[in-house]
């Protein structure tokens, strides 16, 4: 059956239940009419009786006068021993009634609903009667003969006409069911024709705001999340070419420089120290692209482990104090106690934002950890001007920057990694500005190694704009394609970070 058009289906089903409705009509008109007649019979025998129980207390030969029997209405008087005391002209000289039935007659009324006389059916009615000083039954009859071929010629009909009523209902059932189903094969022709090089496209929407018409409204919608998500596709590809080319041909001119002509040994170290350099900044932009690409593929592994925060703060700013020494910019780190997270996701991200603080930023650099009511906040900050105004709703994006210029430096990925590593632990990565300078906020639920899976996020001294109860890991539903992962804490952790 699921090979079978629907609008075939729909017109079965509507068959099936016409028939349904149709016999049970016929069945019930039919039974109807043969009551109707029966109780027309019963009411007519009934007041013939009593007419000829009346004729025969007046003469002894009252039926043979009378004229009841024409019309198939007949009638005959019985004595105590079944001998015909009188009956309508045109009756065989025979009882009517077999001994047992006229002893139950002379004791009450007695209805016989089909007996046999003369070859036809005929219904009688047998009163008992006192008349001429004797008891006698009188016995009034009716063919049933107009009554059957009433019922036999509407069976007839309803069996000629039922069949032709089902098929006329049908087709019109199969021509509405192709009708109601002509809108959704238009958007099928047109989901044909939509392609990757033609996202725009849309499907044609019926007017009406029934089922059909929030079916394709809704799958218009699912195309412009697509088309969405696949400009963004697109962007990130041509981004990522942009940004791995830039190295790429840094390392190529240092190397066609340094094979021009005889150098001295200091000029070849300071090109093989900018080689160095610029495939570090390559082995770390693939890094970055390869966790992204991880994160669209749908999972992020997260390994939780109890970490010391001091520790954690140390080990991070020491990789960057020599950079921030040389910059002329003190790094501070504030925390104490432990915290129950992924310890080289939770470094990359402090990383991260003390990389775009030292790139970015200016003055002191201030690197915080602070656990309270189940929830672990981080905080990188510095003194410089601080992020441009409306750049909050766009900093955690891919190849975002401040500086649309791409001169500042850095792939834009920073903030992107950050957010990514705050949700899948299950919580969120915010912008603030509690005075001069930028500081950028994590905020990520605290779990124990025997605690639920199930975290509450998002409570007024939690993780501010985070959804309230999320298991961990789990896509949030404001923004799929920027958290495009889950957490999967049996994975095994990559290498690569």
């Amino acid at each position: 059956m699921s090979r079978v058009p629907i609008r075939v289906r729909l017109t079965a089903a509507f068959a099936l239940a016409m028939a349904v409705v149709l016999a049970g009509a016929g069945l019930l008109l039919y039974q109807h009419l043969g009551t109707s007649l029966d109780r027309t019979i019963a009411h007519a025998l009934t007041a013939r009786a009593a007419d000829v129980a009346a004729l025969v207390q007046q003469a002894d030969t009252g039926l043979r006068e009378s004229k009841l029997g024409g019309g198939g209405d007949f009638a005959q008087v019985l004595d105590a021993r079944g001998r015909i005391f009188d009956q309508t002209p045109g009756l065989p000289a025979k009882a009517l009634l077999t001994s047992q039935q006229l002893a139950r007659a002379r004791q009450a009324p007695l209805r016989i609903g089909r007996a046999r006389a003369e070859e036809s059916s005929v219904r009688l009615l047998a009163l008992p009667v006192n008349a001429q000083d004797s008891h006698l039954v009188v016995v009034v009859g009716t063919s049933l003969e107009t009554r059957d071929d009433a019922l036999a010629t509407l069976r007839t009909e309803l069996l000629i006409g039922g069949p032709i009523a089902l098929l006329l209902a049908s087709l019109m059932g199969y021509l509405l069911a192709a009708a109601a189903l002509r809108p959704v094969e238009r958007m099928r022709t047109r989901a044909e024709a939509i392609s990757g090089s033609r996202p725009s496209e849309r499907l044609p929407v019926v007017a009406s705001r029934d089922e059909v018409g929030r079916l394709g409204e809704t799958l218009n919608a699912m195309l412009g999340r697509l088309e969405h998500t696949l400009e963004r596709e697109r962007s990130f590809v041509a981004d990522a070419s942009h940004e791995l080319r830039t190295p790429l041909a840094h390392l190529q001119a240092e190397v066609e420089l340094a094979l021009e002509s005889p150098r001295s040994r200091e000029e070849l170290e300071a090109a093989l120290r900018s080689v160095g350099s610029e495939a570090d900044r390559l082995s770390h932009l693939a890094a970055d692209l390869l966790l992204l690409a991880r994160m669209d593929k749908g999972t992020l592994p997260i390994r939780r482990e109890t970490i010391d925060l001091a520790e954690l703060l140390a080990g991070v700013t020491t990789r960057f104090e020599r950079r921030a020494r040389e910059a002329g910019r003190p790094i501070g780190a504030e925390g104490e106690g432990e915290a129950y997270v992924d310890r080289l996701r939770i470094e990359q991200a402090l990383g991260n934002l003390i990389e775009n603080a030292l790139r970015h930023g200016g003055g002191a650099i201030r690197v915080s950890a602070t656990a309270f009511d189940g929830t672990l906040e981080l905080r990188v900050g510095d003194e410089g001007r601080g992020f441009p105004a409306g750049f909050e709703q766009d900093a955690f994006e891919r190849f975002s920057r401040a500086d649309e210029s791409r001169g500042a430096g850095g792939a834009g990925l920073g903030l992107a990694i950050v957010s990514a590593v705050a949700q899948a632990h299950g919580g969120t990565a915010r912008i603030s500005s509690p005075g001069p300078g930028a500081e950028v906020r994590v905020c990520v639920p605290q779990a124990s190694p025997n605690s639920p899976r199930t975290l509450s996020i998002g409570s007024s001294r939690g993780c501010p704009g985070g959804p309230r109860s999320r298991r961990e890991g789990e896509l949030p539903a404001y923004d799929a394609r920027r958290a495009g992962f889950v957490a999967d804490p049996e994975a095994e952790r990559s290498n690569s970070g």
